[in-house]
């Protein structure tokens, strides 16, 4: 018997988690068994054993470019960090965690389960931030298992259909648009403070800061959830501490006040913000009743963006590197009801793969037939089973490029080893900065990681000539606003925030698009977005400042002088003037089913560079 619970709740526990020695047997020894382990929680449901009531709820936090040692708990000597640390006391905490470098990689491979390269999301912009079509999601998983599915904040893993959450599984969403607020695909002039937000796909308007936002919103979805009747999965991903850097004064002038630069106040006071959120989150439910059968998870998406210099967490490396301090970072789940509610330290090898696994299985879904996980459920580890549980090799890299480059910023992994870019060996345990490489020394090890690498890139590079594609004149999503954002460009650089927009970045891009059914579509070309009724050719004056550092509309918005625009898709080419004041150049084209190149362009002068393509096109199917 468990000691301190009472016989009863010990049987269910053991039923319930999977240190059942019977469930073991079925659970998890293959992908497709995730199904036979929801059979069989289904049919304990069915006798009366289980409650369906029982289902465990996940609050799932995850934080943008918070590292290891952005954490008071983990040493931070600067940054406080309470309520996080009292988390920290009463989690099993995931040491030896690895995600991607940058944020939408890392996403992807939450979502999914997947390697990002293999699920899509190989980059942050350039149409190579979208989670392909078929990948599984969160938000499919537990929809599909009764749940009532939220997310709040950001997504950045496609901003169009087919790729948005609403279109993923979530039945509740409010977010930001691309990788943060004030981004391109981003409602115009947003920044942090009283923003527009998409609410399943509708824009309304919250008044506070965003993070405060996402949270309160989270609370609602819970409360509607409880009232339903229904289990609930919220997923809330922040857009903080990511750049550009603001938040209420109150979060960072103590800390500017220590003789750290402003940049760093900021950054940390959107943590010590977060963290007040957390602690907020984690009473509420408490005081609803609903803390004990919560799974409750906290983690972040990559190494560190600005907290390097004061603490590192004992790691080489920030966000966006391939060495450990690039990508380990933490990872805490709390859950009462499951016996997972002492402070506790795994420090076996996991990653961002795992999570989905180890979530069905947790929870007792049905997960998908004939979906095959690159990760792993942890189960095993966070209950101490006897299943074995042999070193792995896991690989993660950053390809902030349109295609991934073999064996560009990548590290292989094992317990004991680190093989950098397919060169550079360490020894994490014996050299956890990575300042010995001693791959001469080791050659053996560095071809068997080399080898294991070959593999992986086998496996996952046969897709990387498929260009994911927005979707246009869906029903779901008419008409559709494309932004410069997800441009696919030769030079590998778009305009992608609204900063870019202003300064009239130059640029040459084109959109992927599907055309799924044949009709006479409007492609409407622009230079400022539809929620911005301005001129092609006009100026706009800079935006309010808010708290913090310089806000992407604080840039002046330039002029600049198109006489013509020219529009190319399919087999249709036009070119029309820039009329005086015209807010957009419309072009109507009839298009059949397929996939197309849509290149929009203004003509803005004479000359080699005489042209810049459009930042936004309105792309709507007549009916």
């Amino acid at each position: 018997m468990i000691v301190g619970t009472s016989s009863v709740d010990c049987i269910r526990v053991m039923l319930f988690s999977p240190t059942n020695p019977i469930l073991r047997v079925i659970l998890m020894r293959k992908n497709r068994l995730i199904k036979i382990a929801g059979i069989v929680l289904a049919a304990l449901i069915s006798s009366g054993i289980l409650m369906a009531g029982e289902k465990p709820n996940v609050v799932f936090v995850i934080t943008d470019d918070q590292g290891y040692g952005d954490i008071s708990a983990h040493g931070n000597p600067i940054l406080k960090t309470p309520e996080l640390d009292a988390l920290h006391a009463e989690s099993t905490r995931l040491t030896d965690y690895h995600v991607s470098p940058t944020c939408a990689p890392t996403r992807g491979a939450l979502m999914s389960g997947h390697y990002t390269n293999r699920a899509g999301p190989w980059h942050t912009i350039m149409g190579r931030s979208f989670l392909r079509v078929g990948e599984m999601t969160f938000g499919e998983v537990f929809k599909d298992n009764g749940y009532a599915t939220g997310m709040f904040g950001k997504w950045h893993l496609g901003d169009n259909y087919p790729y948005r959450p609403e279109d993923r599984g979530f039945t509740e969403v409010v977010r930001h648009g691309g990788g943060g607020v004030g981004q391109t695909p981003d409602v115009w002039d947003n920044s942090y403070f009283d923003d527009t937000y998409f609410h399943n796909g509708t824009l309304q308007k919250y008044k506070g800061y965003c993070t405060d936002v996402y949270f309160q919103e989270a609370r609602r979805f819970i409360e509607e959830s409880v009232k339903d009747d229904k289990p609930f999965m919220a997923y809330i991903s922040m857009n903080a501490p990511h750049s550009p850097f603001h938040c209420p004064d109150k979060y960072w002038k103590p800390y500017a006040a220590q003789g750290i630069t402003d940049r760093e106040a900021i950054f940390f006071g959107m943590i010590a913000n977060i963290d007040e959120n957390v602690g907020y989150l984690r009473e509420w439910l408490k005081k609803k009743g609903l803390a004990e059968n919560t799974i409750f998870i906290f983690t972040t998406d990559n190494g560190t963006a600005s907290g390097e210099k004061i603490y590192s967490g004992g790691m080489r490396g920030k966000k966006g590197s391939q060495y450990e301090g690039g990508h380990r970072v933490p990872f805490f789940l709390h859950w009462p009801a499951g016996n997972l509610d002492k402070g506790r330290d795994v420090a076996t090898l996991t990653a961002h793969i795992d999570i989905l696994p180890t979530l069905i299985e947790l929870c007792g879904l049905v997960g998908p037939m004939d979906y095959s996980f690159d990760g792993r459920s942890l189960a095993p580890l966070l209950y101490k089973t006897p299943t074995p549980w042999p070193d792995r090799i896991i690989i993660t890299d950053s390809q902030r490029v349109r295609d991934p480059i073999k064996w560009k910023s990548s590290s292989v992994m094992t317990q004991r080893w680190r093989l950098i870019n397919g060169k550079e060996l360490y020894d994490i345990e014996g050299d956890p900065m990575q300042e010995k490489d001693i791959a001469k020394r080791n050659p053996e090890t560095v071809q068997r990681l080399r080898d294991a690498y070959d593999r992986w890139w086998d496996s996952i590079s046969p897709s990387f000539v498929i260009d994911e594609r927005i979707v246009v004149g869906n029903d779901a999503e008419n008409p559709t606003q494309l932004t410069s954002h997800d441009w696919l460009t030769d030079d590998g650089t778009s305009p992608w925030n609204q900063g870019h927009i202003r300064a009239a970045a130059q640029g040459v891009g084109y959109w992927a698009i599907r055309v799924e059914e044949a009709g006479t579509y409007t492609i409407a070309l622009r230079r400022w977005p539809q929620e911005l009724s301005k001129a092609i050719n006009a100026e706009v004056a800079p935006g309010k400042p808010v708290p913090g550092l310089t806000a992407f509309r604080e840039t002046p918005g330039k002029a600049i002088t198109a006489t013509r625009a020219t529009l190319n898709v399919a087999d249709f080419y036009e070119s029309k003037p820039v009329e005086k004041g015209a807010e957009s150049v419309v072009f109507t084209v009839d298009l059949k089913p397929g996939d197309f190149k849509l290149r929009g362009n203004f003509i803005t002068g004479q000359g080699s560079r005489n042209f810049v393509s459009s930042y936004y096109a309105v792309v709507e199917r007549i009916k």
